[in-house]
């Protein structure tokens, strides 16, 4: 199969790209195509070093940074790469990726990690955050995310097949696009981690400072509780959660993956406020042998043991999650690290690439008998 892999933006390493790395691994011949690339010269291990067929957002003024500046013409920009000499196309969607063009005689497989969550679940969020939520930037911000949302179902009809990373993800292609979709859940470095049994006396937070992250949530509860807190991330938020936090609360903001290993690893327990896709760092702290608290939404219900290897807060409200906190530290759950451990490793990169591999292979298959019966 002459294969094409098409992803958004290739800017950073993170949980999508770390999709395209095992898609790379599953198909290392494949041409890739992304809106923008500017990775680091050292950054790109990743991606085997592979060029990078970008689009015309590459070029424009200050697109490095702010290529996001650029989402009104992204759904132009992904229709202009031409994939057609290519049987199979694999894209990685979070935003516009699905929506390349491709033919009857084509192969397009989908892997979403969300429908666009700006445009649709957390459009008010999003506006609000960025101060857009009054007067005429306002309006042209919501007729732009308007047409984005047409464009997005309208495109949805170019796939052939839907894979999501979560089932959560999975009711939500359904609500947006009426679709099914096949469940993969996406591949997590659990071998970075030593499960530690010994567990030291803080909490830790691992998140982007973002509005939906819910890291306030978190800071105000701490605050309440008086317990120690460490809180790795960086973001919009970065100076108003400072500004919040008190003296037993840590901002470190921006780490090294070494560092943020480490927490892990001695933390008491990870905690999570967000309704997440499906929430990568949950299954990481697993592996590291710390219990995880989250918001019992989206993926961490799909993710975390209630009990075994964490336990769920039901609404997204601090004291909600202070409840939570005083379960765990009155320690009514023993949570053995080994079993942690082995339910982390069902996340695992092998396991993703053999799930991928089997239904790529499943599909190509009944494509060609198609084909071949017309």
């Amino acid at each position: 199969m002459h294969t094409a892999i098409v992803h958004e933006w290739l800017v950073t390493y993170a949980g999508s790209e770390r999709v395209v790395e095992q898609m790379l691994n599953l198909h290392p011949e494949a041409d890739l195509f992304s809106l923008v690339e500017f990775l680091a010269a050292d950054r790109k291990d990743f991606i085997q070093n592979k060029p990078v067929t970008t689009s015309f957002l590459q070029k424009l003024p200050f697109a490095n940074p702010h290529f996001r500046n650029y989402l009104p013409l992204m759904p132009l920009a992904i229709e202009q790469f031409d994939l057609s000499s290519y049987d199979l196309v694999l894209s990685s969607n979070h935003a516009v990726a699905k929506g390349v063009t491709t033919r009857a005689d084509q192969l397009h497989i989908c892997y979403v990690h969300t429908p666009i969550r700006y445009a649709w679940d957390l459009q008010q969020q999003y506006l609000q955050g960025a101060k857009l939520n009054r007067g005429i930037k306002s309006g042209l911000t919501q007729l732009v995310l308007h047409y984005l949302r047409l464009w997005d179902v309208a495109s949805a009809n170019r796939v052939d097949h839907f894979v999501a990373n979560s089932r959560y993800v999975a009711r939500r292609i359904q609500k947006t696009y009426r679709r099914p979709a096949k469940v993969i859940y996406p591949p997590v470095e659990v071998d970075r981690f030593t499960p530690n049994q010994q567990r030291e006396d803080f909490y830790f937070v691992l998140s982007r400072f973002v509005p939906y992250k819910r890291v306030d949530l978190i800071v105000a509860a701490f605050n309440r509780l008086g317990l120690p807190l460490m809180v790795v991330g960086d973001g919009a938020d970065r100076e108003r959660l400072k500004a919040m936090a008190g003296s037993n609360i840590t901002i470190l903001g921006h780490q090294p993956e070494s560092t943020i290993v480490d927490l892990m690893q001695r933390c008491k327990a990870f905690v999570f406020a967000a309704a997440e896709d499906f929430g990568i760092a949950l299954v990481e702290a697993q592996a590291a042998g710390a219990p995880v608290i989250a918001y019992g939404k989206g993926g961490a219900v799909e993710t975390v043991i209630p009990g075994v290897t964490g336990l769920l807060f039901p609404e997204q409200t601090v004291t909600s999650l202070m409840e939570a906190i005083r379960t765990f530290e009155q320690k009514q759950f023993l949570f053995d690290v080994e079993k942690m451990r082995h339910h982390a490793d069902r996340f695992s990169p092998e396991r993703f690439r053999q799930e991928l591999s089997t239904y790529i292979d499943r599909k190509w298959t009944e494509f060609q008998r198609k084909d071949a019966l017309q």
